[in-house]
C-alpha cells in the first residue's frame, strides 16, 4: 500500500510539474507575441497601417541619391493606395545627377495625383534640393541647408605620382577624346573643355529647373545658382524654400491648403532597399547600438563608413554638396 502511495503521489507531482511548464511554455509565448509587436510598431513607424486605410504617406530620402527603381515603383503604389497626400522627408547631400532626375520626375509624376511636400529635416544640398523642387511645398527648419545648386565632376590625377615611381601609361585610342579625362596622363585642354561642356550642359538644366520651379529669375538667380549653400532662413526670402517649419509645418499647410485632415496617421513607406547598398545593414546596426545608449558612437562609425563607401562608387557628373571630403 505505501508503494501504491508514492506512487501515486509521483504521478500527481509530474502532472503538477507538466500543468506549471505549460503555463510558462504559453506566458513566454505570449510574451515573445507582445515584444515582436510592439517592436514591430516602434520599426515601422506606422507602417502596421493598412495600404487602403486613408493616411499621410512618408518617404525618406536620405544618404547619396542614385538611381533606384524601387523607389519609383513604390512611388506607383503610393498613389493607388489610401494615400490622401505624401510627405517627403529629406536629408541629403545629393548625388549623381541622373539619379536626381529621376527622383524628381518621379516626384512630379506622383504629385498630379497626390498633394506632395518636402519637409528638409537637415539638409538638402544639390541633386537632394532637385529632389525637393519635385514636391509642390518645401518645408524646412531654420538652420536646415539647402541649395548647393551646381554640378561637378571629379576624378584623381596620378601622373606626377607614376612619374616619381617611374611608371609610365600608354593607350592606344581611336582618337584623341577618347575615355578622357582617365587620370594617368595629364589632362588636355581639348579633354577639359569637352568635359566642361558636359558639366555646363547639366548645369544649364538644373539652373532653368530652379528658375521654372521656384520661379526665381535674373540676379537672385545668379545668387542662389552660384553654387553656395543656404540656411532655410536665408532661403526663404529667396524663394529657395516656402515656410520655415518642421512636420507638423508640413500638416498643416496639407491641412489649410489641401484639404487633408490634420488627424489622418501617418505611414512610413519603405522600399526592399533604403536607397543605398547595405542600408539595411546600417539601420539595423544603429537600432541595436541605440538599445545600448550609444546613437552617438552608431553616427560616428556607422555614418562616415557607410558614406565613403557609397562615394567612392559614384561615377560620373555629381550634383553634390562635398562630394570627397
Amino acid at each position: 500500500m505505501l508503494g501504491t502511495a508514492m506512487d501515486v503521489d509521483s504521478l500527481l507531482e509530474r502532472r503538477r510539474l507538466r500543468r506549471k511548464l505549460t503555463f510558462w511554455r504559453v506566458t513566454v509565448l505570449v510574451v515573445l507575441a507582445g515584444a515582436l509587436a510592439l517592436a514591430a510598431i516602434w520599426w515601422s513607424d506606422g507602417g502596421l497601417t493598412p495600404r487602403s486605410a486613408p493616411h499621410v504617406a512618408r518617404v525618406t530620402i536620405g544618404g547619396i541619391i542614385r538611381n533606384d527603381r524601387d523607389r519609383l515603383e513604390m512611388f506607383d503604389d503610393i498613389a493607388t493606395s489610401g494615400a490622401r497626400a505624401v510627405i517627403i522627408a529629406i536629408d541629403s547631400p545629393g548625388g549623381t545627377v541622373v539619379g536626381s532626375q529621376q527622383l524628381y520626375d518621379g516626384l512630379r509624376r506622383l504629385a498630379e495625383k497626390l498633394p506632395v511636400v518636402a519637409v528638409v529635416d537637415g539638409m538638402a544640398a544639390s541633386g537632394a534640393y532637385i529632389a525637393a523642387m519635385g514636391a509642390d511645398h518645401i518645408v524646412a527648419p531654420r538652420n536646415a541647408m539647402v541649395g548647393s545648386i551646381g554640378v561637378i565632376f571629379q576624378y584623381p590625377n596620378f601622373t606626377e605620382l607614376m612619374k616619381t615611381v617611374g611608371v609610365a601609361y600608354e593607350t592606344v585610342k581611336s582618337s584623341s577624346l577618347k575615355a578622357v579625362p582617365n587620370g594617368f596622363e595629364p589632362t588636355s585642354p581639348e579633354a577639359r573643355a569637352a568635359v566642361m561642356s558636359l558639366v555646363t550642359d547639366s548645369y544649364d538644366w538644373f539652373r532653368g529647373l530652379v528658375s521654372e520651379r521656384r520661379t526665381i529669375a535674373g540676379e537672385k538667380l545668379d545668387l542662389v545658382a552660384d553654387g553656395r549653400v543656404f540656411t532655410a532662413h536665408q532661403g526663404l526670402p529667396l524663394g529657395l524654400v516656402d515656410e520655415l517649419g518642421d512636420e507638423r509645418t508640413a500638416r498643416a499647410y496639407l491641412a489649410r491648403e489641401r484639404d487633408v485632415p490634420e488627424n489622418l496617421p501617418v505611414r512610413a513607406w519603405r522600399t526592399g532597399r533604403s536607397g543605398e547598398e547595405f542600408g539595411w545593414l546600417k539601420a539595423a546596426g544603429t537600432r541595436l547600438m541605440s538599445l545600448f545608449g550609444l546613437e552617438e558612437a552608431a553616427s560616428l562609425l556607422l555614418g562616415p563608413a557607410f558614406e565613403a563607401a557609397a562615394q567612392s562608387r559614384l561615377d560620373g557628373l555629381l550634383a553634390l554638396w562635398h562630394p570627397r571630403d
